[in-house]
């Protein structure tokens, strides 16, 4: 379902890829280059039409719906812009999903100072692919399994597992310390902006539940690679647990040792070590079980064996 006219009235017929999205989101993605309070305004103006009525931004379309859109200039800046370019392999791809391995210190979608991230340039780069959208996030600094969907029932199914629990995320982590015990760490995180406009989270009884199942994979002299489960998908989650645990991830600028990680970026660690190695989930047309997994970075191994790094 994709949307040409510029100059006039163009009617679509709502596709199974389109089912059950709320208006307002489907015109943002059908009209690109289009201000949001744009869209809102032909909303409300009534020059949307869903079978010939009005509807409200939280309308819901189904298949077979007419759907009217006014004529609207839309901007070329999207499609000829110049974003950033990264490598993205891809891990797994068919007709319904998409994984890349993610690169650290690559965003995963613009905003907040940030150009571009993977979903913009995976769009300018299939600009023939209709839909594609995150399935979930990772932060920045984070590398590794990164899915994506690519029709909108792909995205509901899996959005429906991460909810009811049918996925399972590891990820490989080094953290400072060597006497890290095998646990479950559960503690309630809540999220807040600081007075520099920084997001930030941290463990408040107040927060959300938090479950974050972790053991050790390798000691080394002054640090420990561990693996972590995430059994609930809060933000930073793993990164707050541990350095709550008093096991910081090395080089994690937000939640980390200032002091040790620059010690460690001297010994030419320049990311936080934070990888997540693999994604389970049912794949939404075939329901088998599917386990997308990303090798371990080099530097991962070799920072536990540093020995240069004092307490």
């Amino acid at each position: 379902m994709k949307y040409i006219g510029k100059d006039s009235v163009s009617k679509l017929e709502v596709d199974h890829g389109s089912d059950g999205q709320r208006i307002d989101n489907l015109l943002m993605r059908l009209l690109k280059g289009v201000p949001k309070s744009h869209v809102y305004r032909i909303l409300r103006s009534g020059e949307v039409r869903l079978n010939s009525r009005r509807v409200t931004p939280s309308t819901k379309v189904v298949v077979g719906d007419i759907l009217r859109i006014p004529p609207v200039r839309t901007s070329q800046r999207p499609e000829t812009r110049e974003l950033p370019r990264f490598n993205l392999p891809i891990l797994f791809e068919d007709e319904a999903v998409l994984a890349i391995d993610k690169p650290a210190g690559v965003a995963v979608h613009g905003g907040s100072g940030v150009s571009g991230g993977v979903i913009e340039t995976l769009r300018l780069t299939r600009s023939d692919q209709d839909f594609l959208e995150l399935v979930h996030r990772l932060d920045k600094e984070t590398s590794g399994v990164l899915l994506l969907a690519k029709s909108r029932p792909a995205l509901l199914s899996l959005h429906q597992q991460i909810r009811d629990g049918g996925t399972e995320k590891f990820y490989q982590a080094v953290v400072h310390g060597t006497d890290f015990v095998d646990k479950s760490i559960r503690h309630p995180l809540r999220k807040f902006v600081n007075k520099a406009g920084e997001r930030k989270v941290v463990v408040d009884g107040t927060g959300q539940d938090a479950l974050t199942v972790v053991r050790k994979l390798e000691v080394g002299p002054k640090t420990t690679l561990v693996e972590a489960e995430l059994k609930t998908g809060r933000t930073h989650q793993i990164r707050v647990h541990l350095a709550h645990e008093h096991f910081p991830i090395i080089g994690d600028e937000k939640y980390g040792d200032f002091y040790l990680n620059r010690k460690f970026a001297k010994m030419d660690v320049k990311r936080m070590l934070l990888h997540a190695v693999s994604f389970t989930f049912s794949h939404p047309k075939t329901k088998k079980r599917v386990t997308i997994r990303s090798d371990t970075p080099r530097e991962f191994g070799a920072t536990v064996k540093m020995n240069g790094v004092e307490n």
